[in-house]
């Protein structure tokens, strides 16, 4: 069975990467493109799709199929890498604009990924783990084209850093490798974050705007990690047990 969904994983990913190079050389007809962005961005979504295909097995995922909510999530990927191609290309208000349309296309489709996971009864502790990451990289990619276009200072890719550094710790402090409760607190704060990141690239708003709102975007996100670091600080003598 675990072929089986390798196989299904490879093809929804094989499929994804082909239209990530189509999507991507269409858009350099439009949009002042470097002529790597196609190969930038490929490169972005090859590297996502082999990690997460690497991380599936029967504990994190009991189905043959891959199913139609980790699809989306594929799907969701392919924009973030197309987002994440922009990177190192010109600062021109037409790759900014595009850039944020890439990010609103994965936003859109943030959630649909999870009812569709209940819809087919296909929920899975891959597919979960799956969403937050695709989420997580989006953030980095926007907080990196923000200080790339001058949105913000360098202090902004804090924002797309602070996750991986919440998991980093776990490696030093071990009673900070422990499952978090959900939380729609945490939810909400996310999805603010990507919305706030994605109007500060927006060509139309300029600083001190852009900067006031990654400022208070970056202060909420960074409350919501204290606070669950807190959590995990006060359990830590059950963590430890």
């Amino acid at each position: 069975m675990l072929h089986r969904l390798y196989g299904r994983a490879a093809a929804t990913a094989v499929l994804a990467l082909v239209a990530v190079v189509v999507m991507a050389s269409a858009a350099r007809e439009v949009v002042p493109l470097g002529q790597t962005f196609p190969l930038k961005a490929a490169a972005w979504f090859a590297a996502v799709a082999a990690i997460a295909v690497s991380r599936i097995d029967n504990t994190n995922h009991p189905f043959a199929k891959f199913g139609p909510a980790n699809q989306v999530t594929t799907a969701r990927a392919a924009f973030v890498a197309l987002t994440a191609g922009t990177i190192g290309e010109s600062t021109d208000p037409a790759v900014a604009a595009a850039a944020a349309a890439a990010a609103i296309a994965v936003t859109m489709m943030d959630g649909v990924d999870g009812w569709l996971a209940r819809r087919t009864r296909m929920s899975s502790a891959f597919g979960a783990r799956y969403d937050m990451e695709v989420d997580a990289l989006l953030i980095l990619v926007l907080s990196i084209l923000s200080w790339q276009d001058g949105k913000a200072g360098s202090w902004v890719i804090l924002s797309g850093l602070l996750r991986y550094l919440f998991v980093g710790a776990a490696w030093v402090w071990p009673w900070m490798d422990r499952p978090l409760e959900p939380s729609r607190r945490r939810q909400a704060i996310c999805v603010i974050q990507i919305v706030a990141l994605i109007a500060v690239i927006e060509p139309f708003v300029t600083p001190p705007f852009s900067v006031a709102i990654a400022a208070a975007a970056l202060g909420m996100l960074g409350g919501s990690f204290a606070i669950d670091t807190r959590w995990l600080l006060l359990h830590r003598r059950e963590q430890m047990a």
